[in-house]
């Protein structure tokens, strides 16, 4: 059996190092995994799921920014 483990938001936020604000804007651009319920008032991810999301990200230095109008 596979054991999958659980984070919570503060976990979450903790490895990602992003905001709690970025996070839920990022979840409702469907561009963020999004949690499961675990409670009737709590929610958690799937590790393996922001290890994914992480492991998406582009590398350092590889950004493309649009040319700023002057």
């Amino acid at each position: 059996m596979v054991t999958k483990k659980l984070l919570r938001v503060k976990d979450v936020l903790d490895i990602t190092l992003i905001s709690n604000s970025t996070m839920y804007e990022l979840m409702k651009e469907n561009k963020f995994p999004k949690p499961i319920r675990i409670g009737r008032r709590a929610v958690a991810w799937l590790e393996s799921d922001i290890q994914k999301w992480i492991d998406s990200r582009p590398t350092a230095g590889s950004w493309e920014f649009p040319e700023k109008n002057l």
